[in-house]
């Protein structure tokens, strides 16, 4: 069995078996073999792939390419793979490659079955083929990427020259997202942990970020920035339609907020 990546958290199931119940007991399918082994637990999402490689393999596609090599050199199809930051931010390896500005990194992918995209090419500076698929589909420019990072940003971050020159003279291309500002004592007001069920992690914590925007975090996950919209009204970044309202007591402390995403509705109640 070849060498697991770091923190791998599964386990070959051998030939002729299936995982029984969820998860932890091999049961034999077909003849009975004598010297059939037994096998380890696999996680509850198999034989879709483990969601804990799926982070890594993002996550550290925006820094370590050491960590990324090991992860795709044993299970190729991680190159692939995409993960869900929060709110429906999808991001894939390639997505975190491109606009980090990392070619070595999505070079990487890509020699492993990774899909390139408009993004891709931008942050490659490939100007033409950049040109070619807006003229094709007028307005696409306009699609934001993971995080809702723009397209010229993804050029810019990858110092693609030709394409921020050509980006600089398209509309839409670079459209920043709408952030009303805040200032210290109406951030005050909001920061502070909600809870919504009765279980530990059945919590969001709102938080003043690194860069001073709001942010808002469920247990131990990755925190989300907010953007403010007006009328302590916000939405999560990656997540333009997701709406998450404050409701405040005396009109200077948030007492609840709520979380409209389609026909989903939390509301939380603050206890700290």
């Amino acid at each position: 069995m070849s060498k697991l990546p770091r923190r791998a958290f599964l386990i070959g199931v051998p030939t002729g078996y299936l995982a029984a119940g969820a998860y932890g007991i091999g049961a034999p399918v077909g003849d009975k073999h004598d010297n059939a082994s037994t096998f380890s637990s696999v996680y509850r999402e198999f034989p879709g792939q483990n969601p804990k490689l799926v982070e890594e393999v993002v996550r550290y596609a925006h820094f370590d390419i050491d960590a990324v090599r090991e992860l795709i050199t044993d299970r190729p199809a991680l190159a692939k793979a995409s993960w869900d930051w929060g709110f429906g931010d999808w991001e894939s390896a390639l997505g975190a490659a491109s606009h980090m500005g990392r070619r070595d990194m999505a070079e990487l992918l890509i020699a492993h079955g990774a899909r390139p995209n408009l993004f891709t090419f931008a942050m490659f500076d490939q100007a033409d083929a950049v040109r070619a698929i807006i003229e094709a589909n007028p307005g696409i420019q306009r699609i934001r990427g993971p995080h809702g990072i723009t397209l010229l940003t993804h050029a810019r971050n990858g110092k693609a020259q030709r394409v921020i020159d050509y980006l600089e003279s398209v509309e839409g291309a670079h459209v920043p997202q709408t952030n009303e500002p805040l200032n210290d004592e109406e951030k005050r007001a909001y920061l502070g942990a909600y809870v919504y069920g009765s279980e530990n992690d059945e919590r969001l914590t709102i938080m003043e970020m690194r860069n001073g925007m709001l942010g808002i975090q469920r247990a131990d996950r990755i925190p989300r920035h907010l953007f403010h919209l007006g009328e302590h009204t916000f939405h999560p970044t990656g997540a333009p339609s997701v709406r998450i309202n404050f409701r405040l007591k005396h009109s200077s402390t948030a007492e609840t907020l709520t979380v409209h995403d389609a026909d989903l509705i939390v509301t939380a109640r603050r206890v700290e």
